[in-house]
């Protein structure tokens, strides 16, 4: 299936205009391609190497449901409270939004709205694990990861483990590695900043991508209707209508202190984003612990010869993730989850490091053996390795280098 690809028209000319007296302390350096002044140097729109995506699951806890219980999939369904209590609405399938439902509305309007609708209660460890599932697939890219939530995340992929220069081609990895490993569809927003990238993944929902490259983002935000801007609010909406602000070109005929006037301190910030300016780095504060694979099965298997094989695939990229980060580990842990949903998971410590998939397979027989793999059928199998520590040798590098030189390779 080809993904949709977005790529607005470019009508607009980029104004490089040098900044006005007032606004020099803002700015400490300036773009080595273009010259103009920016805090950061790298974060020059025009010039921008940095290749930013966010990754935004569908539906997330309604299509966790509908994947676990086929029998709702097509089929309205509303994850929360009961229509019958004050209960709201949590999330819901884009079945049910056709209806007019939507997320911390009211159960009991959500079942007016939809009479037929399928109600079902929440199961948060359940989401946190399939989140936890698709966490490990990111990392498998970058450790640049900042998540928003246990559904969407944004990664930086400037620098990537497959030395790989376009996004685009990772962003459309990362989505197939999601859907093959976990049966659910998740869209991508790719750009130059965060800003960008959230406001990109919004566009071809569900399941799909949108690219904003550099020299198209100020026609593509002057287009742009004001509601779609991230950040903008249905109050701050009608606020922006009331001073003859639809669009982001509207917005840009504003100076820095007029949007100040109006809407306080984020008034700077609406001045930069309708100039698609954002400098925020993606924040990553958390210290690999584990590298693992996991794979729900499309169907229930009893057959050891496939679950065996399953498991080499599975041995074969923790190896691999090992490997690029010159990594290995002492602990090997085994999950697996029956037809049922019983889940139970077995680990051992051993005495010398795991570091290839063949030191992985040769323990995960005794692992194995103490399961029901084989006698009960099995819908889900993972491996984890942990413990981990880097190796005395030198890493092969692996990473691009950093460039300032602008590239087209979106």
């Amino acid at each position: 299936m080809d993904d949709p690809l977005l790529i607005a028209p470019c009508n607009a000319l980029v104004n490089h205009t040098k900044p006005q007296p007032f606004e020099l302390s803002f700015y400490t350096s300036s773009c080595q391609s273009c010259k103009k002044l920016y805090l950061y140097p790298s974060f020059c729109l025009m010039h921008s190497n940095r290749k930013i995506v966010h990754i935004d699951m569908d539906a997330f806890f309604a299509s966790v449901e509908q994947l676990d219980d086929p029998t709702l999939r097509g089929k309205p369904l509303i994850v929360g409270g009961s229509p019958d209590s004050r209960g709201v609405v949590a999330a819901c399938s884009y079945e049910a939004r056709k209806f007019g439902i939507h997320s911390a509305m009211s159960a009991a309007k959500a079942a007016r709205l939809c009479p037929h609708a399928i109600f079902t209660r929440p199961r948060m460890s359940r989401y946190r694990e399939v989140s936890a599932q698709i966490m490990e697939i990111f990392h498998e890219y970058t450790d640049l990861i900042e998540p928003l939530s246990v559904d969407e995340a944004f990664l930086d992929l400037t620098v990537n483990t497959f030395c790989e220069p376009s996004a685009s081609i990772l962003a459309n990895k990362i989505r197939r590695d999601i859907f093959s490993r976990t049966g659910l569809t998740a869209s991508a927003g790719v750009s130059c900043n965060k800003f960008l990238a959230k406001v990109a993944t919004d566009i071809n929902k569900p399941n799909g991508i949108t690219v904003i490259p550099p020299h198209l983002v100020l026609d593509f935000l002057g287009r742009l209707p004001i509601g779609k801007f991230y950040g903008v609010g249905s109050a701050t909406e009608k606020k922006m209508e009331r001073i003859g602000v639809k669009n982001g070109s509207d917005l840009r005929r504003f100076t820095r202190e007029e949007l100040v006037f109006h809407f306080g301190k984020s008034g700077k910030f609406f001045f930069d984003i309708c100039r698609g300016e954002d400098p925020r780095p993606v924040e990553s504060s958390s210290v690999r612990k584990s590298i693992g694979s996991e794979t729900t099965l499309s169907e229930d298997i009893l057959e050891m010869e496939i679950i065996h094989q399953i498991l080499e695939q599975q041995a074969d990229s923790v190896a691999h993730s090992l490997a690029r980060r010159n990594f290995g580990g002492y602990t090997l842990t085994l999950k697996v989850r029956y037809h049922d949903f019983t889940t139970i998971t077995r680990s051992a410590t051993m005495k010398s490091p795991l570091f290839s998939s063949e030191d992985i397979m040769l323990c995960l027989p005794r692992l194995l053996a103490a399961t029901e793999a084989g006698q009960r059928k099995v819908r889900l199998l993972g491996i984890t390795v942990s413990t981990l520590f880097t190796k005395n040798t030198t890493p092969i590098q692996l990473r691009l280098p950093f460039t300032m030189e602008y590239t087209d390779n979106w």
